[in-house]
């Protein structure tokens, strides 16, 4: 197909916000899906999107749209205008990219984006613009993508239409009658968008006009145990035919097309791929690290620089996992392996725990995501795992000078060694109504946020920006907002720089024994309540033991909080009737040195659900 009848497009919105049903109604106007293999959520693929109701990883897929007649022109130039017209119908190829919504996964976003010309923003019509929405907004426009506003669920009884376009308006500054209606589950108003989507987004363009040197950049990866990893390119020039010899200029890997194709939205093979086309190569390669996002796929005789790619996402929380068998320990490996594949913005290095055995520490872009990762590695290997609780970076500044980084609670310095404490701080910005702004500012006090400007605009709500610790935001803040709102507030953050922090490791020992799962870092002002709470919780949930068990809140050199748990006891008299009470006080003297011995001797076997209950908010 010619290039001017091809548009690329991302739909991207707050999460919740209609994306994945907008793209359903799409794919059935434009009958890439037959009816009677319709379904909701078509591109969310995975067992864990269709059951959370949430897009994961985005998901391209190619429509053939056929524009109907007396109507615009397609766009000409990547940057021009779009003039009136009348035309006979004509064939597009409409490439679209549905995008998660979920901060956690905003790296996917701007993937998506930079293999797009033009983008969907939506927003829903009975929430309005929330934070996510000016977090994607503003990588759209960083990029220079065209921006088609929309507003969905137009069909709903809480649709406030009118209120939701004035602020879109005011938020991209144009006029209200440029902004689009729709409601994906009616599909009214869609088939209105298509044809915008031919006439606004521009059509790609060559990278090398002139020149038919093909080239290619990776913006997702999968593997498949048959066919190695499957690479899903954007083609910025040329064009690629299957068997032809190719290279990944990053990696320096040479390997032979074995499947070129499209999605559609499963992968439909095709003769070739061309010049603004956006589908996937079989590359073969079975050996992990080969591929990565942001690398160019050209010719192998190809002597030109690599496309500029993506940077790489540095992990924002980490948490250490072990199995729970340490007989799994390879099939574990594996495992974290084979998702490394699907999932570029995920790290792993083994390591080593004495009361846990060996693991790894796993770095994730949020707590969303460690959570999708956990469950992944439950249901899709069948592996039993412990987590512990999560963390972030610190850096640490001795008292001899030297600086290193801390990824673990349990191999942060003691308090007597430590000169300073460096750690992330991020910048939040919360959407809420008005009449909730009192109570999350008593909030954001309570987790030590520094409150910036706030505007109220649209419908009495207000906008909020703050910067506050990494560590405070992990700590349930979430949720709190959330509840403190009735729900109503949205919130998106990205990270900041390093500041100077005043913390302290609290480790919690059960039997005298350092349990790394259960360490933790956190403000030197809140040590005491923290220790009680955690003793307080492991003391409710551990199971008792046959000898008494003490759990115990360490820091700062001392033991903070402390609780018991009586060991169980059997009745060793109980067959005993009458008789001289010296037979009785023998036979209780007897278990009691017992149980002393065991004591000794006995290690706390803590259980699988013990360690999750723990992770899990206090």
């Amino acid at each position: 197909m010619k290039i001017e009848n091809i548009r690329n497009f991302s739909i991207i919105a707050h999460i919740d916000h209609g994306k994945s049903t907008l793209a359903d109604r799409m794919l059935e106007i434009t009958h890439t899906i037959e009816k009677r293999k319709m379904q909701e959520q078509v591109l969310d693929s995975m067992e864990l999107e269709r059951e959370r109701g949430i897009t994961i990883k985005m998901q391209p897929v190619r429509m053939i749209y056929n524009l109907p007649s007396s109507t615009y022109p397609p766009a000409t130039t990547a940057v021009g205008h779009v003039g009136r017209g009348n035309l006979q119908p004509t064939t597009y190829n409409l490439n679209l990219i549905d995008t998660p919504g979920h901060i956690d996964f905003s790296y996917e976003v701007s993937r998506a984006l930079k293999a797009v010309e033009g983008c969907i923003l939506l927003v829903d019509a009975t929430q309005g613009v929330q934070a996510q929405t000016l977090t994607t907004l503003n990588m759209a426009k960083e990029l220079g993508l065209t921006i088609i506003p929309v507003v969905s669920k137009i069909d709903s009884p809480l649709a406030r239409i009118a209120d939701v376009k004035n602020e879109i308006a005011a938020l991209l500054g144009l006029p209200i009658d440029e902004i689009l209606e729709v409601s994906g589950k009616t599909g009214e108003g869609v088939e209105n968008l298509l044809e915008e989507i031919v006439k606004r987004v521009p059509h790609p363009v060559s990278e090398l006009a002139g020149n038919n040197v093909f080239r290619s950049l990776v913006f997702d990866f999968q593997y498949s145990n048959h066919r190695g990893v499957i690479v899903y390119i954007r083609v910025m020039n040329g064009e690629v035919k299957k068997n032809t010899p190719l290279v990944f200029k990053v990696a320096d890997k040479t390997f032979t097309a074995l499947e070129v194709g499209i999605f559609s939205p499963g992968e439909v093979s095709t003769e070739f791929l061309s010049v603004g086309e956006i589908g996937y190569i079989v590359t073969g390669i079975k050996e992990p690290g080969v591929a990565s996002v942001g690398d160019t796929v050209s010719f192998g005789k190809d002597n030109m620089e690599p496309l500029s790619g993506y940077m790489s996402p540095a992990p924002v929380v980490w948490a250490s996992i072990y199995p729970e068998s340490q007989d799994d320990f390879t099939s574990f490996r594996q495992a974290l392996g084979r998702l490394k594949l699907s999932d570029s913005s995920f790290t792993f290095e083994e390591e080593s725990s004495g009361t846990l055995g060996r693991g790894f520490r796993c770095g994730f872009l949020g707590m969303l995501h460690l959570e999708i990762i956990t469950e992944r590695l439950r249901r899709e290997f069948n592996l039993n795992l412990i987590v512990t609780i999560p963390s972030i970076t610190y850096e640490i500044l001795r008292r001899d000078g030297k600086r290193e980084i801390i990824y673990s609670p349990s191999l942060f310095p003691d308090d007597n060694t430590v000169e300073k404490v460096f750690e992330p701080w991020v910048k939040v910005k919360i959407i809420t109504p008005s009449q909730y702004l009192g109570s999350i500012m008593q909030k954001l006090f309570d987790h030590e946020a520094i409150v910036g400007e706030s505007e109220t605009f649209g419908d009495n709500r207000a906008s909020v920006s703050v910067n506050m610790p990494l560590r405070e935001l992990m700590r349930n803040f979430f949720d709190e907002l959330k509840s403190i709102s009735s729900g109503y507030a949205s919130i998106s953050y990205e990270i900041g720089e390093l500041k100077e922090a005043d913390v302290v490791r609290l480790d919690i020992l059960v039997a005298d024994e350092p349990v790394q799962a259960f360490s933790k870092v956190i403000s030197r002002k809140r040590v005491e309540e923290e220790a009680e709470a955690s003793v307080e919780k492991l003391y409710n949930i551990l199971p008792r033991q046959m000898f008494t068990t003490k759990i115990q809140g360490v820091a700062l050199g001392r033991i903070i909080s402390s609780r018991t748990i009586t060991a169980m006891k059997k009745n060793v008299t109980a067959h005993m009737y009458g008789g001289d009470i010296t037979r009785k006080m023998k036979l209780r003297e007897k278990q009691k040195k017992g149980k002393k011995k065991m004591k000794e001797i006995g290690k706390v076997n803590i259980p699988q659900e013990v360690f999750l209950k723990m992770m899990r908010s206090e």
